[in-house]
Parts: structure tokens; C-alpha cells; sequence
């Protein structure tokens, strides 16, 4: 089986961090190939960054579709899960959000989660992502650490902010379980579990996980209705080389 990691940003020691996270948990056979976005932000930090990001996922997933080796499945490796829709258009396999396989992973752990996420201002897109994942009443709360996405990896002070962070917010609301909103976060869930006492979700393992049980199911997405491939049109400027399947 062989799994594409997709880091919608184009942090590429990011996607280094995420695919280790993926192989940590995956099982064995199974492959797993981190893919960096060719195109867009350095990190993923409001609705700006996350709409310019969604041309790189189209095509990190069509260049996959299309290689003499392709995936079995894909896993949006950002908390924002953008694109996912239009990635499920042009992909013919599964494909996952972290957001969206967290937060199903946390509420199979008790009747309530809490996210911690990164800046205060990406709340508002994680409570939208609860709604629409029909676990808005299971989310006890959304909270930030204010560490910026980038700084996760070299900020010094990254796991016991996160660690006090998480705490505070199980405490707080009274939740069964984290989720931790930021897939630069991944490699730091077992840890602050086992200082806390709560079960921390990462997104990239739970999306990893869920992806893999897909395929070992062997279900496959239909290809009709409302996410059949997008119909073939001209695009204008930049976004050209994206119409009538000419991406290459």
C-alpha cells in the first residue's frame, strides 16, 4: 500500500516532520511518501493563505494520479483541510483532512474534545470544520497556543506550551480528549498525553490510520454526482495550465 503525505504548505522540513509522523504508525508494507506543495504559502495561517494553497494540493494530487507508481490514498496534512473537496474530485482514491480524521478519531474516545490549535485567528475555521464534520455539540471548545506554524519546529519553549496549553484547555472544558490543531504539532501528541493524563489525537496518525483501514477495506470513492472529476474549461492567467486536465 503506499500512502501520499501531502503538505499543502511549502515548508519542506515540515513535510520531512509529517511523513515521520505517518511512517510512525503505519503499518508494515505500508509506504509512505511525503509530498511538498510546488506552490503557495510557507505556512498555512489564515483564510489568504489557505485559499492560495488549494492550487498546490489540485496539483500535487494530479501529478499523483498520474504517476507510473500512484497512491493508494491521501492525507491532507494541514488542520485547515483545504482544498479537500476539490481534492476529492481529481483523486480516484481516498482522500482524508487531518481536521476531519482528528476530530472523528477524538469522538470515539469519549463524548467530548477540545482543539488546541496555533493563533487565535484560525479558531474560527477549526469551529466550521466541527460543524461540518457534524461534531460541533462533541467540541468543548477551541483554544490557541499563539506559537506561530513555523516556530513550532524551533521554538524552544514549543512542548511545554503545549503541554500547559492542552491542560488548561481539558481543565477548562472538561473534555474526554485533544486535538491538536496543527500538523507541526503531530510529533508531539504521546508526549503530552502521558503528561497530562488525556488522550492527545494527531491528525496525521489518525488520518494515516483511517486512510490505510480504507484501502484495506478496499473501498474506493464513486466517481458520479456532486465529486465526479470537475468538467474540462479553459482557465485564464496563471491558473491556466489547471483547465481541461493540463496539468503536467
Amino acid at each position: 500500500m503506499r500512502i501520499s503525505v501531502i503538505n499543502p504548505n511549502t515548508t519542506v522540513s515540515m513535510t520531512e516532520q509529517i511523513a515521520a509522523a505517518a511512517r510512525s504508525v503505519a503499518a508494515p508494507g505500508t509506504e509512505i511518501v511525503g509530498v511538498t506543495s510546488s506552490m503557495g504559502p510557507a505556512s498555512i495561517e489564515s483564510h489568504y493563505d489557505e485559499a492560495l494553497s488549494v492550487p498546490g494540493v489540485v496539483e500535487a494530487i494530479v501529478r499523483g494520479e498520474r504517476s507510473d507508481h500512484p497512491a493508494d490514498a491521501y492525507v491532507l496534512a494541514c488542520f485547515g483541510d483545504p482544498g479537500l473537496d476539490a481534492a476529492r474530485e481529481v483523486a480516484s482514491v481516498p482522500v482524508v483532512g487531518i481536521a476531519e480524521a482528528a476530530m472523528h478519531a477524538a469522538s470515539l474516545l469519549g463524548r467530548t474534545f477540545s482543539v488546541v490549535t496555533t493563533l487565535g485567528r484560525t479558531i474560527g475555521r477549526a469551529e466550521e470544520l466541527a460543524e461540518r464534520y457534524g461534531l460541533a455539540g462533541r467540541c468543548r471548545g477551541i483554544h490557541a497556543c499563539e506559537i506561530p506554524v513555523l516556530e513550532l519546529e524551533t521554538n524552544p519553549d514549543t512542548a511545554g506550551v503545549l503541554v500547559d496549553a492542552c491542560r488548561s484547555a481539558a481543565e477548562a472544558d472538561g473534555s474526554d480528549a485533544i486535538v491538536l490543531g496543527c500538523a507541526g504539532m503531530a510529533d508531539l501528541a504521546q508526549v503530552i498525553s502521558a503528561k497530562i493524563g488525556v488522550p492527545v489525537v494527531d491528525g496525521v496518525a489518525a488520518g494515516t490510520l483511517l486512510v490505510q483501514s480504507l484501502v484495506t477495506m478496499g473501498l474506493r470513492p464513486r466517481n458520479t454526482g456532486e465529486l465526479a472529476p470537475p468538467i474540462p474549461k479553459v482557465y485564464h492567467g496563471l491558473l491556466e495550465p489547471f483547465g481541461r486536465g493540463a496539468i503536467s
